[in-house]
């Protein structure tokens, strides 16, 4: 009978350490600069996620901006379009990922293929030969190179009313097309092979393979993880990911972690993660999008950071504590403030709309001293936002 490995007991702070280092926010240029950097940030961290909203820069570019202090818009447009190192795919939601990690988004491809997507389960088999005849014959387009559609009703807020547009959608889900190019939320759609020069796409990845990718891509980017980080918003993956865990604790390959203040939730880390290290630059300041990963799983950043940050762009505003798009701000291994910006690209000045005190971190030191630091990163913040 194999012993039970008693749990290694981690303070919040030390977890506070780890995860920042996993994010590659203790060091101020960790990926280098230009289009090499942003496949290198998109591979380390495994996804960057892409939303619409607009009240400051998209989140895609933020959160790359975060961890490449030179970063250029143009530096993802090259790496999507010319040097097609990343690709658009599904992870918790529509994000930039590796184009070396292809295979593992076939099988969802082909799942909907199979069975359809429920989004767009009004598409027409005449709209999908359609948009696929236009791509073979006439090379990459955009909604806006379709100008024959009848508008149809929505189903959902969200949804085109163009038909056209729903079924580049379907077969951007099916692995048929893939967005070779944005502008703003533009998208060009392009048939997978030839954008990627293939014959036939890759195979897919065997189940443990897609597995232990899950289980991997967590503990690199996120050093300290449990089953609700690894499997965000993904139940089904759970029990694969359980069993797989527990298999490289019984190798030593892994080893629980008792977090301080978890209570009963469980989590894990490689034993090398856990090996004292430095403490990375305490000055730095990085303001944060609600989107980045460090944020994005609300309960893991209030566990980790005692701050639960709120999204309140759908709450109504009198309801609203923070702000429209409040952004949180982080100083050092602290989330000290949420500052609620909104750009105004018409006169050129980035417009501060609240600034809020928030978590335990922003007891520890003097707040006037904080002001003072993350002032000088609004500097910095609004000629990012600015810039073209």
């Amino acid at each position: 009978m194999s012993r039970a490995i008693p749990p290694h007991p981690l303070t919040k702070a030390e977890a506070r350490r780890i995860w920042r280092r996993s994010q590659r926010l203790d060091t101020p240029d960790p990926f280098g600069e230009g289009p090499p950097a942003v496949a290198a940030a998109v591979e380390h961290l495994g996804y960057v996620q892409i939303d619409t909203i607009n009240v400051i820069e998209r989140c895609h570019h933020h959160i790359l901006y975060s961890r490449i202090p030179n970063y250029r818009r143009a530096d993802l447009r090259q790496a999507q379009s010319v040097d097609k190192s990343v690709f658009e795919y599904w992870t918790h939601a529509l994000s930039y990922v590796p184009a070396k990690d292809f295979r593992f988004f076939v099988a969802a491809m082909k799942l909907h293929r199979r069975e359809g997507h429920q989004w767009y389960d009004s598409v027409k088999p005449a709209d999908m030969r359609k948009v696929m005849r236009l791509l073979r014959r006439d090379g990459a387009l955009t909604i806006r190179d379709i100008e024959d559609d009848v508008l149809a009703e929505k189903q959902h807020l969200w949804q085109s009313r163009k038909p056209s547009k729903r079924a580049l959608q379907l077969a951007f889900y099916t692995g048929e097309v893939t967005i070779s190019e944005r502008t703003g939320m533009l998208k060009t759609y392009e048939l997978m092979t030839r954008h990627f020069g293939w014959d036939k796409p890759p195979k897919p990845a065997s189940g443990s393979e897609a597995t232990a990718y899950l289980l991997d891509r967590a503990l690199r980017a996120q050093g300290i993880v449990s089953l609700d980080s690894i499997c965000h918003l993904d139940a089904p993956s759970k029990a694969a990911v359980r069993r797989l865990i527990e298999a490289r604790v019984r190798r030593e390959e892994m080893v629980p972690v008792a977090l301080e203040g978890a209570g009963k939730q469980e989590h894990w880390a490689r034993a090398e993660t856990l090996e004292p290290a430095g403490e990375g630059d305490p000055g730095l300041v990085h303001i944060l999008s609600p989107f980045d990963p460090l944020i994005i799983q609300r309960k893991r950043t209030e566990l980790f950071f005692d701050y639960g940050h709120r999204f309140e762009a759908y709450v109504p505003r009198e309801k609203r504590l923070f702000g429209y798009f409040a952004l949180p701000v982080l100083v050092g291994e602290d989330i000290v403030a949420a500052i609620d910006l909104k750009t105004d690209r018409k006169n050129r000045k980035l417009l501060m709309q609240k600034w809020s005190w928030v978590g335990k971190g922003a007891a520890r030191a003097p707040r006037k001293e904080y002001k003072r630091r993350i002032e000088e990163e609004l500097d910095r913040f609004e000629r990012f936002q600015l810039a073209e």
